[in-house]
């Protein structure tokens, strides 16, 4: 938000230095993220002149160029002039050299001596843009005559000159929203670290009266949950013209453009009080009557912008007699109804809006108006009425005219200020710091809070409409808190603390070395979005989806179902800047609907993507990442985590892209290639593999099981090579499966070193390359103990598999 130092001055009873403000106002929770130097006319004028030109020649050398002598006080300059206007006689803006001129387009230019076609020119004659006083270029900007030679430019223009705090407001700040709301913090904050009591200088409404009621008109509030305040007022006689340069300089000075005298009152008013009002033209409101309501999904309306607007169900509209919209209720005004130059009369609207309704409408047309972010927060109910009253005698007193109906004041159910208890002993608990009850109350009271009972135990207070956030005990002590200063609070020579039981040591033990595990590996972890597209699902997916109803973009409107999709963002955003061997993983949730209920569940997933390129080195062709290598990735995970006894299966429809990693028939990952089209959704054109884990499976499983720990034995290991030849359709699985079935104690592993297909070998025949290592706890073994077990091998092989042996 956006602060004027001399506007917000003008309503402090004391001068408050801007370095000094800016730290009372971060103090106070406001934190100030800039203070910056705001100048009207950019440079101010400074170093420029005002001079007579006391002789003008035509230049001898270029018909279009003057050779002028120009009086700036006791010296005169030689100064070349091309502008066609200029002449003996005249009072001119001259900007010698050493002074800095800046010009409306561009950038700032230092003056320099200068030889213009073979004459000496010793500064610059200029026109009006080229010193931001305006947009003219026609020729040489001509003073008036009674200014003095030698006198300061600034001296007669007076630019503006201010300071702008740029502050961050927290989102439960809305009574901080205008400078108001800012000087009633400083106010508290002087008072309460200066002993003084000091108060906010409002703006005075005791002359406010009406001149006639002559105008008559009829305002109906069918829905007041939409709209629980509805306040207006007449003014009638006025002239539409310029704001006056005070006016247009306030506005200005917060990034504010002035459009006209009434349209600037109201935003003047809005930043003054935080209070959002409309002006409708009186003569554009059918039957002079407005009716609160809303219509029917669907219904056009064409906003102040040109922009033709379909209704929502939800929109407040401001409707005119043959209920026509004219307005959308504190968000945005319409075209047909608006203030022009014709306009002599007007309907000023200052209500209060159902902040939820505010909300859902600025999020349907995208108007993220001053208006609507004040109405989305809260505005104070009970103050419509007397800004009306400052605002009507604001437009009076610079448009003329008069106020010519009474006031308008729908206000059905009154809302009753927000009651709390505070007790002493919790805020010293809360707080950390004993505060006097005393400078407590004190505080509460200088921010407005109604003090109704009030002892040595506790504090009963009403809490002003302007803060509709506080609502409970913990929220008076954070105004106590931040009034005084968070600095303030003692830090305690002992902090006495109980250790807490992590009830998800387990879970997060095994977290952390998987992704030990992994990272070794060469994987990234990426943390991807809960919310994602509806977009990137069919309709059965999203039948069971969980949708965000007040989603605040269209791309992220559901929480995801899968956690493949925010996935292939994040690939695709690393491909697109060349970044193309990935490997990722990421734990997270998915979320799902059940009739009523709704469900969690957590997965751990992996990614891998890479071109062939690179894959290759020096050394050669690199392992191929594909399904076994993921695979083999799963293995390890499962064995860190404690569990064997792993099988594997293909789906139903026999894909050879997608593979099962079972546990006693209990699916605990899924590995698979991503489909082409899924990844031209996204315009990845290299292959992806993932794994989905069943993480929660793979806890329970995990708990299941006792890790032991054996000393590495002294004896020396044997390993043995065997090769053997089955029919094409057997897998390794099977293989594995038999040798476990031999039930060879000192048989530690089994691993594969190669698979070989060849006509050779015999009609739809493979070869399998087998390695066995042994080993015995007690002894060394030898040969024939060793040619045993590898004998049970070979027989189990060929009955079980009807497996081709060579013996030796």
């Amino acid at each position: 938000m956006t602060i004027s130092y001399k506007w917000l001055s003008e309503y402090l009873p004391l001068e408050i230095e801007p370095e000094k403000l800016s730290s009372i106002l971060t103090a106070v929770g406001l934190e100030v993220e800039s203070l910056e130097r705001y100048e009207g006319i950019p440079g101010g004028l400074k170093g420029l002149i005002v001079g007579q030109v006391i002789l003008c020649e035509k230049h001898p050398e270029a018909d279009k160029l003057k050779i002028t002598k120009v009086a700036i006080g006791e010296t005169e300059l030689q100064i070349v002039c091309g502008a066609s206007n200029v002449a003996t006689g005249q009072k001119v803006i001259v900007a010698p050299i050493g002074s800095v001129i800046y010009p409306i387009n561009g950038e700032p230019v230092t003056m320099k001596k200068a030889k213009i076609r073979g004459v000496e020119s010793f500064g610059m004659i200029c026109a009006e843009d080229e010193v931001g006083l305006g947009s003219g270029h026609e020729g040489i900007l001509v003073l008036p005559e009674h200014l003095i030679v030698g006198s300061l430019v600034s001296d007669h223009f007076k630019p503006q000159s201010d300071w702008i705090f740029e502050i961050g407001l927290t989102p439960n700040r809305m009574d901080a929203m205008s400078h108001l709301g800012v000087a009633k913090d400083v106010c508290a904050w002087y008072s309460h670290h200066h002993g003084t009591t000091i108060k906010v200088k409002y703006p005075k409404t005791e002359k406010f009266s009406i001149d006639h009621s002559n105008e008559k008109i009829s305002v109906s509030v069918p829905d007041s949950l939409s709209c629980p305040r509805y306040s207006g007022i007449c003014l009638s006689g006025l002239k539409v013209k310029p704001s006056p340069q005070w006016l247009v300089e306030r506005l200005k000075s917060i990034g504010l453009k002035s459009i006209n005298n009434i349209v600037d009152s109201t935003n003047f008013i809005l930043h003054e009080s935080g209070q959002p009002l409309h002006a409708f033209d009186l003569e554009k409101i059918k039957d002079r009557k407005i009716i609160v309501k809303k219509l029917s999904e669907g219904t056009p309306f064409i906003s102040l912008d040109g922009k033709n607007r379909q209704l929502g169900k939800d929109d407040v509209m401001i409707c005119n007699g043959s209920e026509e919209p004219m307005c959308i209720g504190g968000v945005f005004g319409g075209l047909e109804s608006g203030v022009s130059e014709q306009t002599t009369s007007v309907f000023l609207e200052s209500a209060n809006f159902n902040s939820t309704l505010i909300r859902k409408t600025l999020l349907r047309h995208g108007l993220r108006t001053d208006a609507a972010i004040r109405f989305e927060k809260g505005v104070d109910i009970s103050k419509t009425v007397d800004i009306l009253k400052r605002a009507a005698l604001l437009i009076k007193e610079i448009a003329g005219g008069e106020i010519s109906s009474e006031i308008i004041d729908i206000y059905p159910q009154p809302k009753s200020k927000t009651e709390i208890i505070l007790g002493w002993d919790f805020l010293k608990k809360i707080s950390g710091k004993d505060y006097s009850s005393k400078e407590a109350g004190a505080i509460l009271e200088s921010l407005g809070f109604e003090v109704i009972h009030f002892d040595e135990k506790e504090i009963k207070v009403k809490v002003p409409f302007s803060n509709p956030d506080i609502s409970i005990p913990v929220d008076l002590i954070e105004e106590i808190m931040r009034i005084d200063g968070l600095d303030n609070i003692p830090i305690p020579n002992v902090i006495s603390i109980a250790p807490s039981i992590e009830k998800l040591a387990f879970e997060n033990a095994l977290k952390e070395k998987v992704a030990t595990l992994l990272t070794g590996n060469g994987f990234a972890e990426i943390l991807t979005n809960s919310i994602t597209n509806s977009a990137y699902y069919n309709e059965e997916e999203l039948y069971t989806s969980v949708k965000i109803i007040n989603s605040l973009s269209v791309e992220l409107d559901v929480m995801k179902p899968q956690m493949l999709h925010t996935a292939l963002e994040c690939i695709a955003y690393n491909l697109n800047r060349k970044n193309n061997e990935l490997f990722l993983f990421e734990f997270g949730k998915t979320y799902a609907k059940e009739n009523e209920n709704y469900k969690e569940q957590e997965h751990l997933v992996l990614f891998i993507s890479s071109t062939e390129n690179s894959l290759t080195s020096w050394r050669g062709k690199a392992q191929e990442r594909d399904l076994f290598y993921l695979k083999g990735l799963c293995e390890k995970i499962v064995q860190l985590a404690g569990i064997s006894g792993l099988s594997y299966s293909f789906p139903e429809n026999n894909k050879s892209d997608e593979l099962f990693v079972n546990h006693k028939k209990i699916q605990m990952a899924a590995i698979r290639s991503i489909p082409k089209n899924k990844l031209h959704q996204f315009s990845i054109k290299q292959p992806v593999f993932a794994v989905d884990f069943n993480w929660q499976e793979l806890i329970r499983l995990s708990k299941n099981k006792n890790i032991k720990f054996e000393e590495i034995s002294k004896y020396p290991v044997v390993q043995r090579e065997l090769s053997i030849v089955v029919d094409r359709t057997v897998p390794y699985e099977h293989i594995e499966k038999v040798t476990k079935k031999a039930g060879i104690q000192r048989l530690s592993s089994t691993s594969l070193l190669n698979v070989f297909e060849s006509d050779k070998l015999g009609k739809d025949k493979k070869s399998f390359a087998l390695r066995y290592t042994f080993f015995d706890k007690e002894k060394t073994m030898v040969d024939k103990e060793i040619d045993n077990m590898m004998t049970r091998l070979m027989d189990l092989y060929e009955n079980e598999l009807q497996a081709q042996i060579r013996r030796s």
